[in-house]
């Protein structure tokens, strides 16, 4: 599908996402005894719950929320191709997803032949959205309700599934695929184990939402270069407000 769908049609998509405490002590009783349910069957040898919630909260869509969401889509300009990038960020998280709702929902009036597209978004990024959507008491659009879909109906394209080409024993980073692919890499300042002390520590968003838009940007390179086309140069990069 992605050698043969058009450049205008992918619609590149990448979330990050933070634990909703800064650290373990601030959540309720209620919530640190569910945290330690939940992790007491994946919990490393030698590291106590405290230590293991500011690592991997911020992955757990219960215990997590969306700070920053990336869209980019490509334009044809003058003959050549642009990459528009918009981002969506924010500290409240129900205001983001009503933005990103209301963005997406324009592009759907335009067209609906687009494909959601980004590296592990079918494990990760649509299903964190969908449970976000509900824990903040939105709905979830039609086109982001996989799960209620036939498999011909899905409109997502992940280069990390695409990659495996049915071999389903490794996993593949962003980082190294793109390194494989000769794309340049995403990851000049930091990674995604980084952004919560980047988020809380830091208070530094704006760090986080330039490392959300270079993954979207990597993504795309990864799409042309599996149509065998040429990677970006910077001037057809264009970021919108």
């Amino acid at each position: 599908m992605i050698t043969s769908l058009p450049l205008e049609k992918f619609l590149f998509i990448d979330i990050e996402t933070v634990s909703q405490s800064e650290n373990f002590q601030l959540l309720t009783e209620e919530w640190k005894m569910l945290w330690q349910e939940k992790v007491f069957r994946t919990l490393p040898d030698g590291v106590s719950v405290y230590e293991y919630y500011p690592q991997r909260a911020g992955i757990m869509a219960e215990f997590a929320k969306v700070i920053c969401i990336s869209i980019g889509y490509f334009r044809k300009e003058n003959n050549n191709y642009q990459l528009r990038i918009k981002s969506i960020y924010g500290d409240d998280e129900g205001q983001l997803l009503q933005s990103f709702i209301q963005t997406v929902n324009q592009l759907e009036a335009a067209s609906n032949k687009w494909s959601f597209t980004g590296h592990n978004i079918k494990e990760f990024d649509i299903p964190f959205l969908c449970r976000r959507l509900l824990v903040n008491n939105l709905p979830i659009p039609a086109y982001l309700d996989f799960q209620n879909m036939k498999p011909w109906e899905t409109n997502l394209i992940d280069t990390f599934q695409y990659w495996r080409f049915g071999d389903y024993k490794n996993f593949t980073s962003l980082k190294l695929l793109a390194a494989a692919l000769g794309v340049p890499s995403p990851k000049d300042d930091i990674d995604g184990s980084m952004v919560g002390e980047v988020y809380w520590k830091e208070k530094d968003l704006q760090r986080i939402v330039i490392y959300c838009q270079k993954d979207v940007v990597t993504v795309a390179n990864i799409v042309l270069r599996f149509k065998n086309q040429p990677v970006l140069k910077e001037e057809q990069i264009i970021f919108v407000k």
